[in-house]
């Protein structure tokens, strides 16, 4: 009998410490996000093209598949959730170029044709479905730099030809000028990322030999960048940093939702998709539930209104052309219905 209910005993204990297990499992899986797929791009499967914003739309074009490079443009309706195709790129086909908007019109530039790195750059006009060269990037020619605008005036700068650059211009749409603006004080390097927060603009790791762990804040009212924490864990003194181990990456999708900064895919080696939000009132980093999509690195991604949009990318030889959205507040299900902005 005693030996009986020991057994029942030993039983029951290793029963509940599975089911304790379990239960700790889910709650520490990460569920604060969800995603959405719509409808998907209409163009060639392909990674490292650019897009930009106006109104309700978002553009699309350029970048590169495993066989050609691409100078087509679409336009993504926001709303309608649809695409038709715009006219294309005047510039060559190329990849790794960057872009922006301001007043109202999308700037286009730099970027590997496959020979040779570029400098030219190209405005596109909504209104009339045209495109206007305007002023060569006046820096060394490059790609995978990075870009942003900010109160109509347009930044560019960071990337590579080879050697990797951190110097800065800024282009004014009024004047048709570029102007060089203070270099960021970090590393010189490529595949780093941008997003602008409240009239300020973070850009954020990439890569220099190493990747590279730095985050820095420009402010254009001083022209001056200010070094923030570092995105890993670096601080022995503090715990805010202690599960910064997978924020550091290259080529990744960077938008701005409701005040907060998001991270999303790009690759530390091999392609990745877990996604982290920066919350600029401390400084701070927190995860959110992984793309859904799947991993992939050189995708492009914009926001508009609660939520953020990614599309393209690629994952070792397989190029994408699927679109999704990404609601940051809301708890993930696998089921449920996008209500839209």
């Amino acid at each position: 009998m005693k030996i009986t209910e020991t057994k029942f005993l030993f039983y029951l204990f290793v029963i509940m410490f599975a089911l304790s297990s379990c239960n700790g499992d889910d709650d520490d899986e990460i569920t604060d996000g969800d995603y959405w797929e719509l409808a998907g791009f209409q163009g060639y499967a392909r990674s490292a093209g650019v897009l930009f914003v106006i109104d309700d739309k978002a553009y699309f074009g350029t970048g590169r598949d495993a066989d050609d490079r691409y100078n087509d443009f679409w336009c993504y309706d926001i709303t309608g959730n649809f695409w038709k195709q715009v006219a294309d790129f005047p510039g060559s086909a190329r990849n790794g170029a960057v872009a922006f908007s301001a007043n109202g019109k999308g700037y286009v530039g730099t970027g590997y044709d496959g020979e040779d790195e570029l400098s030219d750059f190209y405005e596109y006009d909504p209104s009339s479905n045209t495109w206007t060269q305007i002023a060569d990037f006046p820096g060394e020619p490059r790609r995978e730099a990075v870009a942003f605008a900010i109160d109509g005036i347009g930044y560019v700068g960071s990337g590579s030809d080879g050697r990797d650059y951190n110097d800065f211009y800024s282009y004014n749409p009024s004047t048709g000028e570029w102007t060089e603006v203070l270099g960021f004080g970090g590393k010189k390097r490529h595949g780093a990322t941008s997003f602008v927060i409240n009239g300020k603009a973070y850009i954020v790791s990439g890569q220099e030999n190493s990747y590279l762990d730095d985050m820095w804040e420009y402010d254009p009212s001083t022209g001056l960048w200010t070094q923030m924490r570092d995105i890993s864990a670096t601080d022995d003194d503090s715990s805010f940093d202690d599960d910064y181990t997978s924020i550091v990456r290259i080529n990744a999708v960077g938008f701005t939702i409701n005040g907060k900064g998001y991270l999303i895919t790009g690759a530390t080696g091999t392609a990745i998709a877990n996604v982290w939000e920066y919350d600029p009132s401390d400084d701070t980093w927190t995860e959110k539930t992984s793309f859904e999509g799947g991993t992939r690195t050189t995708a492009v991604g914009f926001s508009y209104g609660n939520y953020g949009y990614i599309t393209s990318g690629r994952a070792s030889s397989q190029y994408y052309y699927d679109l999704w959205a990404f609601g940051p507040d809301i708890e993930y299900d696998e089921d449920d219905i996008f209500v839209g902005n």
